[in-house]
Parts: structure tokens; sequence; C-alpha cells
């Protein structure tokens, strides 16, 4: 296909990520170097909303669940407290607490009539919180999963519908990348982040509230450490994102670099290009290494001054608690439970720093998706379709018209008839539009005026599903997937049996190869078939055309990859296939239609010529002087050689 005008090779990667976490020093989602801020953060998060209506009830309950079990760790150091009250009041502390009995009358018991229980309580507080935690976290994971699978199977309708324009127009990496890294990310935030910010809202909250209860004038201390904290966490945190952008973007081009060298290696070989190989590799390392310097530098400093900053607000309530101890506002206790409650305090805002770049990608990432959402579908199916179980095969195109960008015509007024069975040849140079005819016929794209009719009847009175079963093809490029060589033949037929396989792979002169396949027909080709040469991918292809015995036939330069001996084989068992059916042969090498009944010249989307080869030389127009500029040079004698590999049937 290389004369669509659309085609581009897919040079986008999937988008790399640093971990944001770790610019916090603790665990996070990876965050897509690529993605920065949702453009419509509001309209966003309305349509995720959507997707979360239909799990109302397991949010609403993750969230109760995880606000209950917050209020049982903050619980906690308010009930520890009179465990250190009880021992300061006691001069001799643990002698006072025991039993009369254990200290000569002299202990009041206070030890199992009084901390005792509360030490169990406050276990038991500290099970029940991690019991609650481990609950919400549960539905939240559940909830998720249930969101993006319903997400991802939507995304993947969604795309079943686009038009082949889109794949052609958008690289695959990034199509990748939103069906997988986008839709993932999104996952995680739902996982992670929205019990993590019930949890963080709900301890500021408590913490606060059980602050002010003890004393309102050492909570202000707490108080003033939030923004503090909050805006060193910012400021470092959106210096680590910008470097650690830098350092998988470093990454990334290091590992296409191995990845080009390791797969072009016979070639660098070849061309001696060793050295400047190794050259590049150690200026990416190089480069790599500076990157890596500084993120790792700005995560390394995060931890630090968060603790410097607690530690500062540790020491205002020490002093400050000590003064109002000393003047015997507040308890010894009161100063325990404050401190604890200062370290609840600056956890959340560690985490919630960290929440909030989390949720800023995640709406990124899912806007990424819903504009897949949002793409322009085909055209309905027509209602009461026609049936195709009687076709014969003729085709007309009438006064067609279509372009890939509105622009640059194509194709401006192409009419054509074909009987059924009979087999046209189109030649013309690249870009002439030969493929692009071809796409139209199987209406992988819409046409812009005219139509195309099979048997009389307009092409979009049949349902695609039902117009492409009409069709085999055999093109240039194979493709084959991860199976054995049997499923791969029988792809357009899978309830055909081992022996319809086998007489397929007969008549396409693959079944000679294939006995010598350490495994036979049940061989498992690899992911890109790499385990067998191009020339019989080709053959198989051919095989998987013949097996499905189709209507009408497309055959786009299918022998190009196949030897010189191979290729007259195939050539025979291709005209064997064709017999009796409408073919549309794509022909590069014109020595191999000059015995075709009909050929049409095909220059810029229009038929300028057609009729069959001596009536097209003795006109010396475009076929002639496409003709000769191919065969220049060649003696006449040689120029024969092929005109037997193609026959009018």
């Amino acid at each position: 296909m290389s004369e669509m005008d659309m085609t581009r090779k897919d040079t986008a990667q999937e988008s790399k990520g640093f971990n944001l976490g770790s610019a916090l020093g603790m665990g996070g989602p990876e965050v897509p170097e690529k993605i920065d801020k949702a453009e419509d953060f509001k309209g966003t998060t309305m349509r995720l909303l959507k997707y979360l209506r239909p799990q109302l009830i397991p949010l609403i309950s993750m969230m109760v669940i995880a606000a209950i079990g917050t209020w049982f760790a903050i619980w906690v150091p308010d009930i520890l407290k009179k465990v250190t009250n009880c021992l300061t009041d006691s001069l001799q502390y643990f002698i006072d607490i025991r039993l009369p009995a254990q200290s000569n009358g002299e202990g009041n018991g206070q030890l199992y009539t009084y901390i005792a229980p509360i030490l169990w309580t406050c276990a038991s507080l500290y099970v029940l919180n991690a019991l609650f935690q481990l609950t919400s976290g549960m539905i939240a994971a559940s909830m998720s999963q249930k969101v993006v699978r319903r997400m991802r199977s939507d995304i993947k309708d969604k795309l079943d519908k686009v038009p082949l324009s889109y794949f052609d127009s958008v690289p695959t990496g990034d199509t990748l990348s939103r069906v997988t890294n986008d839709i993932e990310m999104v996952s995680i935030t739902l996982q992670e982040s929205i019990n993590q910010i019930i949890t963080g809202v709900m301890t500021v909250i408590g913490v606060f509230i059980m602050m002010v209860r003890i004393d309102w004038m050492l909570s202000i201390i707490a108080l003033v450490s939030l923004p503090m904290l909050y805006i060193a966490s910012r400021i470092i945190v959106k210096k680590s994102q910008i470097e650690f952008a830098k350092q998988q973007k470093r990454i990334g081009e290091l590992n296409g670099h191995i990845e080009e060298m390791y797969n072009g290696h016979r070639i660098i070989k070849l061309f001696s290009h060793e050295n400047a190989s190794i050259m590049d590799y150690e200026r990416i390392n190089n480069e790599l290494k500076k990157a890596t310097r500084k993120s790792q530098f700005y995560a390394g400093i995060v931890l630090p001054t968060i603790k410097f900053i607690n530690n500062l607000c540790y020491v205002g309530i020490c002093v400050g608690g000590g003064f109002r101890a000393g003047q015997g506002v507040i308890t010894i206790g009161d100063i325990q439970a404050l401190l604890q409650y200062t370290r609840q305090f600056a956890q959340p805002i560690e985490n919630i720093s960290n929440i909030a770049n989390t949720i800023q990608t995640a709406m990124a990432a899912a806007e990424r998706v819903f504009q897949i959402f949002d793409l322009e579908e085909m055209t309905t199916e027509a209602t009461g379709h026609k049936s195709v179980a009687d076709i014969e095969g003729a085709v007309d195109i009438e006064h067609l018209a279509f372009s890939y960008d509105k622009n640059k015509p194509l194709i401006t007024d192409l009419s054509l008839h074909v009987n059924a069975g009979e087999s046209i040849a189109i030649v013309g140079p690249t870009g002439a539009g030969k493929t692009t005819l071809v796409n139209l016929l199987m209406r992988f794209y819409e046409i812009d005026k005219g139509r195309i009719l099979i048997d009389g009847v307009d092409m979009k009175e049949y349902t695609r599903d039902d117009l492409r079963s009409l069709y085999g093809m055999v093109l240039q490029d194979t493709w084959l997937f991860n199976g054995t060589v049997a499923d791969n033949i029988a792809y357009g037929n899978p309830k055909a049996t081992r022996e319809e396989i086998v007489t397929a792979a007969k008549k396409a002169y693959a079944h000679s190869f294939i006995e010598t396949m350490e495994n036979g027909y049940d061989t498992v080709l690899n992911e890109d078939a790499s385990n067998i040469s191009q020339g019989q991918k080709q053959l198989l292809t051919i095989a998987r055309a013949i097996l499905k015995d189709p209507k009408i036939i497309i055959l786009d330069e299918a022998t190009s990859s196949v030897d010189t001996r191979t290729e007259k084989y195939v050539q025979s068992a291709m005209l064997a296939m064709m017999e009796g059916k409408t073919s549309f042969v794509i022909a590069h090498r014109l020595s191999t239609i000059k015995n075709a009944a009909m050929i049409l010249v095909m220059n810029h989307g229009d038929v300028v010529e057609q009729g069959n080869h001596e009536t097209l030389m003795a006109k010396k127009g475009f076929y002639y002087e496409l003709y000769n500029s191919q065969f220049a040079g060649v003696s006449d004698e040689n120029r024969n050689d092929d005109t037997s590999r193609f026959r009018q049937t």
C-alpha cells in the first residue's frame, strides 16, 4: 500500500513516565511524561463521575468505611495520654501502680485496673483501623477495576466503529498509550487517590479538632506548619517532576538506541559503524547521568525538608507545651498527645501533595481517553440490509470521487464496469490510487461522491461484515499472528477442517515447506512470524485466501516476496483460485499482466486508459511510456519472460 497518501510509519513510542512517588520518598503511580494537565479539568471530571455512577453504593461505602477507620486511629493519642498522666502522677511509677500485695501494700493497682484496659482499648482501635482501611482498599480496588473494565470495553467498541482514516492519521503508539497507559493511570488514581484523599481529609479535620480540644493555642503551631509543608512540597515536587521527566526521556532515548542497534546489528557491522554507535550510546548515557543526578537530588531533599518543618513544629509544641504545663493549663499527657497528633497532621500533607499531581495527571489521561470517545464514527449500517448469499460478483463504479485530504483531490470522476468472473489488472505509478480504489471497494473508507454497486445493488445496502465477506485479499505486506500455521491459514474460515486447510496449502504450494517444519501445521509462529521466511509468509497468506473461497479476489503485487521459481507455481495457484471469480490484480511489474483481457491504467486517481496490452501499446499513451520506462535497456526477448504468468480465466 505504498501509494496511500496518508499512510505513515508509526514512529511514536509508548509514552514513558517518571515515578512521582519517588520524588516524595514513597510509592506512587507512574506519571506519563507527555501528559501535563487536562485542558478541561471540570468537564473531564464530570465525565469520569458518570463512569462512577454505577459504582455509587461501593463508592459511598468505601468513603464511610475509610472515614470510620481513620477516626479509630485519631482517638488513640487522646486515650494514651491518660496512661502518661497516670504514670506522671505516681512518684515511683511502676512500683506505685502495682497491686498492694506485690508492693507491701504501697501499690494502688492501676497497672491492672486502669492502664491495662486503656492499652487493650488502643490496641483494639489500631486493629479496627487496619481492618477498616483494608476493607476500604479492597472496595476501592474492586470499584476501580469495574470502572476501568467498562472503560476498556467501551473504548474497544468505539475503536471498532471509527473509520480507518483515524488509524492512518494517528500513530499506533499513541492509540496504544491511550488504551493502556492512560486507562491504567485512571485505574491507579481511582484505586489509591480517592481512598487517600478521604483518609487524609478526615485525618486533618479530626486531628485538628482533637488538638483544639486539648489546647487551642498549641494547635495554632501545627496549623501554621500546614502552609509551610504544602508550599515546600509543591515547590520541590514541581522541580522534581521536570527532572524526572528529563530522566525518563533520556531512558527512552537510550532504550530506543539499544533496540535500534540490536535490530540492525548486521547493517552496523557491514558498514563498520560500531564506533559511531558506541559514541552515540556514551552521549545519551552521559545526558542520562546528568538528568538522574538532578532528579535524585530533588527527590532526596523532599523528606528532609518536610522533616525539618515537622521538627520545628515538634520543638514549638514541646516548648509551648512546657510553658502551658508549668502554668497548669495542660498535662504531660496532653503534650504527648499533641506531639502524636502533630506527626499524624504532617503525613496527610505529604500524601495530598503527591495526590494533587496524580489527580492532575489522571484527569489528563482520562481526557485523552475521552477524546477517542468523541471521535466521529463510521456511518450507520442500513436497516433491512440486503443478503449476500446469491452474489455473483459484478462490480459497477459510477462517477466515484474520493480524497484523503479535502484540499487534495485524489479520485475525481471514476466510472468502471466489471462483469462477474472477469479479471481486471490495475497498473499505474506510485500514488495513482490503485490501492485506494481497492480500499473503497471494501468500504474501508466512505466515498465522497458517486456510488459502488455489487450485482447492481449499492454496497451501502449491505452490512460491512457481509460486504467484506465477499472479498479475499493477498497483499504485498503479509500479516500473520502468534499462533499455529493451521490457525493462520484458517483465519478467514475458522470452521475449516484440517483436510481443507491442507488442500488450500497445497494449492498455494505451501504444503511442502510446512511439512518440513518441526511440528508441521501445528508449528507455532512467533509474534512477528520471524521463524519463517518472507516468501513463506506470503505463501501462507495466499493459502488463507484460497481457503476462504471468496466471490471477489484482490491481489496487490502478491508475489513480490517470493523467489522466481516459487512465483511460477504461486501464479498458477492464483490463476486457479481466480477461475470464475471477479478479480482485481494490482501489478507493478507490467510484464506479469501483458496477457490480461482488460488493463486499467490509473494516474492521479482516475482511469486514464483501458484495454488490453496490444491496444494500449498501439495508442502510445501513458501505458506505453510507463511500460517502456520500466523496461528501458531490456531486450524484447527478456521482456517476454514473464508474459505467461498472468492469464485471463
